[in-house]
C-alpha cells in the first residue's frame, strides 16, 4: 500500500484491441503500487487451451465445460505478468496470430465470460486493483471509483502491433488494421457484455501520446479519486 495515498479504489480500463490498455493498466498499478488483473490474458488463455485440445470453437457446451475446469492463475514476474493454465504457464503462448484470431468468438460464450468475470471480481473483491478489458466498467466491476475508456485510432493500433512483429513480419499493416476493424466490431456487436464505453467513463484517446503521458493522467485521476472517497468517509 502506497502510505501517501492510503485509500485503495479498483480502476477499470476499458477500450479496443490495440489501444495500450494492457501496458497502461500496468505501470498504473505499479506506480499506485496495485495489483494488476489482465483479463484479456484470461479470455486468450482460454482460447489456447481450446484449440491445443482441438475443441470447435463455436461449440459453446464445449467451451462452457472446459472454462468451468480449468484454473487460471495470474503470478506477477520479471518481465511482467505470468499467465498460467492448469499450472502451464502459456504467457508467451496466448499471444500467437492464432489466438488473437479466435480470442473473440470464445470470449462471446455466455458460460466462458460467466466464469471469468466470476474469477475476476474475486481478485477485486479486496480493493486495490487496475483491471483491463472490454467490459470491465459495465459488467465485471460496474461500481469501480475510476472508470477510463481508452481509444485510439484504428490505423495508430495497427502501427503499434505491427511494429511488436519485428523486422520480418508475416503480415502487413493493412491486414492488421483490417484485423483490428474486424475485432472492434465482432467486440461491439456481440450479444454478451458488448465493448462499450460507460457513462461514466473518461474517453481517454492515446492517438499520438506516449504511454508515460497517458499513465501519469490515469495515476492522477486515480489518486484525486482515492483522496476524495476518503474525505467523504472521514
Amino acid at each position: 500500500m502506497n502510505e501517501r495515498y492510503p485509500h485503495r479504489i479498483n480502476i477499470a480500463i476499458d477500450g479496443p484491441a490495440g489501444a495500450g490498455k494492457s501496458t497502461v493498466a500496468r505501470l498504473v498499478a505499479s506506480e499506485l503500487h496495485y495489483v494488476y488483473v489482465d483479463t484479456g490474458a484470461m479470455y486468450r488463455a482460454v482460447t489456447f487451451v481450446a484449440q491445443s485440445r482441438g475443441l470447435q470453437l463455436n461449440d459453446s457446451d464445449s467451451l462452457a465445460s472446459l472454462a468451468s475446469g480449468l484454473d487460471i492463475s495470474l503470478l506477477p514476474g520479471e518481465g511482467g505478468q505470468i499467465v498460467l493454465a492448469d499450472g502451464k504457464d502459456v504467457t508467451g503462448l496466448i499471444r500467437s496470430r492464432e489466438v488473437t484470431a479466435a480470442v473473440s468468438l470464445v470470449s462471446a460464450n455466455a458460460a466462458v465470460r460467466s466464469r471469468m468475470s466470476e474469477l475476476q471480481r474475486r481478485m477485486a473483491a479486496a480493493k486495490g486493483v487496475v483491471m483491463d478489458g472490454r467490459d470491465i466498467g459495465t459488467h465485471v466491476l460496474p461500481d469501480a471509483e475510476l472508470k477510463v475508456f481508452l481509444t485510439a485510432s484504428p490505423r495508430e493500433r495497427a502501427s503499434r502491433r505491427f511494429l511488436e512483429l519485428g523486422d520480418k513480419p508475416a503480415v502487413t499493416l493493412d491486414q492488421l488494421e483490417g484485423e483490428i476493424a474486424l475485432r472492434d466490431r465482432m467486440d461491439s456487436e456481440r450479444e454478451i457484455a458488448p465493448l462499450r464505453q460507460a457513462a461514466d467513463a473518461l474517453l481517454i484517446d492515446s492517438t499520438g501520446r506516449s504511454i508515460a503521458e497517458i499513465v501519469d493522467e490515469i495515476v492522477s485521476l486515480g489518486r484525486t479519486a482515492a483522496q476524495a472517497i476518503a474525505a467523504r468517509e472521514n
